[in-house]
């Protein structure tokens, strides 16, 4: 079957809600590292990939949904949205997506009361080629936290994100980094925006696998996320590995 333009949009928007409905942020009480994920074999993670700058660029667009490339890219979504053959679950997701878009009903995934963390997982597992080995791909898993809370190191203060990322069956983090993995975040609400290096300073994870983090000044309001770039990592009996991990977005709310 040849794919139109119009077709490969569609398939690579349902992807993204395919990987955005296994994405509820979690309540946890013990350090935020996330398990071994499993990546659907039907999600394309390099189209899922390849969409995060417009995804971002679209947010960083006109703040009034009426205009801009926010507005194009909500009417995309509402317009798969309307897809009798789309799955309910799938719909609901692509309702979260838009809300969190133009600011209706709140927008945002919802923050349970809890004592411990609130742990937003970013959209979808992300993959570093040949960071394991020549032959291994490394899983790549980034998260956020909303302050105020305890971690990650050193901890978030309220106004303030947390963000992790792991590259699963990888050694230890390099103690000299080549090209930074960085997050480049947008709060949709008060437009800061910012693009900072995730470093080993935290020491989390110090026997491997490698884990990087960083907290940020967000302020409080609607975050959008990306975390792309490549990372070092040093086994004791062999030269520094260095790889580089395909975006992947995340979206949370800050109080």
């Amino acid at each position: 079957m040849r794919l139109t333009r119009g077709t490969r949009r569609a398939i690579t928007a349902l992807a993204i809600a395919a990987a955005a409905a296994m994405a509820a942020p979690g309540v946890v009480s013990a350090e935020p590292i996330p398990a071994v994920p499993a990546i659907p074999q039907d999600v394309p993670i390099d189209a899922l990939a390849s969409l995060a700058p417009a995804i971002l660029g679209a947010a960083a667009g006109p703040m009034d949904i009426a205009e801009g490339p926010q507005a194009a890219l909500v009417e995309q979504l509402k317009l798969l949205q309307q897809s009798p053959a789309l799955p309910e679950q799938l719909k609901s997701t692509l309702d979260r997506i838009i809300k969190f878009l133009d600011g209706s009903g709140g927008g945002g995934p919802e923050i349970p009361p809890s004592d411990g963390p609130v742990i937003s997982q970013f959209l979808y597992p992300t993959i570093g080629r040949g960071c394991i080995s020549d032959t291994a791909d490394s899983v790549g898993t980034a998260l956020a936290v909303a302050g105020p809370a305890k971690l990650p190191p050193p901890g978030p203060a309220a106004g303030q994100a947390g963000f992790v990322f792991t590259a699963l069956g990888t050694k230890t983090v390099a103690d000299t980094q080549g090209d930074k993995l960085t997050v480049t975040w947008l709060n949709i609400d008060n437009r800061k925006t910012l693009t900072q290096p995730l470093t080993n300073a935290s020491k989390i994870n110090p026997d491997g696998p490698a884990t990087l983090s960083a907290i940020a000044d967000t302020g409080p309001g609607r975050v959008l996320a990306v975390v792309s770039g490549s990372l070092t990592t040093q086994a004791a009996d062999a030269a520094p590995r260095t790889c580089t991990f395909l975006p992947t977005v995340g979206m949370f709310s800050v109080a």
